[in-house]
C-alpha cells in the first residue's frame, strides 16, 4: 500500500534571503536541487541554511549546484589555484572558508533535519511511514560509468536537467543540455533538478521504448500520452489577460507555490515504471521582477515494511 507524500521542491535561490516567498504549509520532504550560492561563500551558505532551516519540514535534501564548488573539495582546490589564492590564504578564507569548513556547516545543520547529499543513493523512512529511496548527483554532464540510478529509485535530484526536458536554454543560441539515458532506463517516479532558469516548469512525461543501450529522449518518451503541467508561459501574467484569468494563474495564489498532486485518484496518477513527473524548480528568475515558484508536488510512496523496520 502507498502513502501520499508531499514535497516541497527549490532550486537556484543563489543566497537570495526569500524565506518569506516560500509556502509555509508542512511538507513531508523539501529538495533542494542546488546553486544555494553566488560566489560559494561562506556568508552565503549560512543565509541559505537559514533559509532551509525555516521550511516546515522534518526531512531537507540538499545537493550542490556548479555555483557552490566549496562543497566540492577538489574543485575548489582548483579554484584557488587559478584565483592565484596560494601566497594570500587569509584571504580565500575570510570569504570562502578553509577547506572542508562549508560542508562542516552542513555536517552542523544535520540536527534540524538538514541532509546535504554526496552522489549516490540515498534510503530514509519517513515521518508519515513512506520509505524514501533517492539518487543523487550534481554533476551537469557525468561520464556515464558513474551515473547508473538502482532499480527501484523513488526520486532523482540532480543539479541539471535531462536532454529534451524543461532544459531549453535561450541565452545566446537555443539548445538542450543534459542527460537523459540513465533516467530513461531507472524510470524513477519524480526527477527534480534546476540549473536552466527560463526553463521553470513540470512535465509528466509517459514512457515508451527505453530498450537498447542508449536510449534517448527521442525514442523513450511516448508524447502522446504526457502532459506539461506547467512553463514560465503560464506562469507569467500577459497583456490580454484580464483579472479573472491573471488570478488563476499560479503566481498570483495565496498559497506562493505552485501545486500539482500525481497520486491515485487524481486525473494524472504518476505510477512507478510508466511515467516520470519531471521538475524544473529553479527560483531566480533572468530577467527582472519577481521571483519563480517554488513547487509543492504530492506523489505516492511505497509504505515502509516490517522487514525494513526491523532493520
Amino acid at each position: 500500500m502507498n502513502i501520499k507524500t508531499r514535497f516541497l521542491v527549490v532550486s537556484d535561490t543563489h543566497a537570495d534571503p526569500i524565506s518569506e516567498s516560500l509556502p509555509s504549509m508542512p511538507v513531508d520532504v523539501a529538495i533542494y536541487c542546488g546553486d544555494l550560492t553566488e560566489e560559494s561563500k561562506l556568508r552565503e551558505m549560512e543565509v541559505t541554511l537559514e533559509l532551509l532551516r525555516s521550511i516546515n519540514a522534518p526531512l531537507k535534501l540538499v545537493i550542490p549546484g556548479n555555483h557552490d564548488f566549496t562543497l566540492d573539495l577538489p574543485v575548489f582546490r582548483k579554484k584557488i589555484v587559478e584565483a592565484n589564492l596560494l601566497d594570500e590564504p587569509e584571504l580565500g578564507k575570510r570569504e570562502y572558508g578553509d577547506f572542508g569548513q562549508a560542508r562542516d556547516l552542513f555536517k552542523q545543520a544535520e540536527k534540524d533535519g538538514i541532509m546535504l547529499l554526496d552522489e549516490g543513493t540515498h534510503q530514509f523512512t519517513l515521518q508519515n511511514g513512506a520509505q524514501l529511496k533517492v539518487y543523487a548527483t550534481f554533476s551537469l554532464r557525468p561520464r556515464r560509468d558513474t551515473y547508473e540510478i538502482e532499480n527501484g529509485v523513488d526520486v532523482v535530484i540532480t543539479h541539471g536537467p535531462p536532454r529534451g526536458i524543461l532544459d531549453r536554454n535561450t541565452k545566446d543560441k537555443p539548445q538542450s543540455c543534459g542527460h537523459p539515458e540513465a533516467v530513461a532506463r531507472s524510470r524513477p517516479r519524480m526527477h527534480c533538478f534546476g540549473h536552466i532558469h527560463e526553463a521553470w516548469g513540470a512535465k509528466l512525461v509517459a514512457w515508451g521504448n527505453t530498450s537498447g543501450e542508449h536510449p534517448s529522449h527521442l525514442t523513450a518518451i511516448d508524447n502522446s500520452r504526457s502532459k506539461t503541467i506547467e512553463t514560465l508561459t503560464s506562469l507569467r501574467r500577459t497583456e490580454w489577460d484580464t483579472p479573472e484569468t491573471a488570478e488563476r494563474r499560479p503566481r498570483y495564489n495565496a498559497e506562493r507555490c505552485c501545486r500539482t498532486s500525481h497520486c491515485e485518484g487524481d486525473e494524472h496518477p504518476v505510477r512507478s515504471g510508466e511515467n516520470t513527473l519531471f521538475i524544473n524548480a529553479a527560483i531566480q528568475s533572468l530577467e527582472e521582477g519577481p521571483q519563480q515558484l517554488p513547487w509543492v508536488v504530492d506523489i505516492d510512496l511505497p509504505r515502509v515494511t516490517r522487514e525494513e523496520v526491523r532493520r
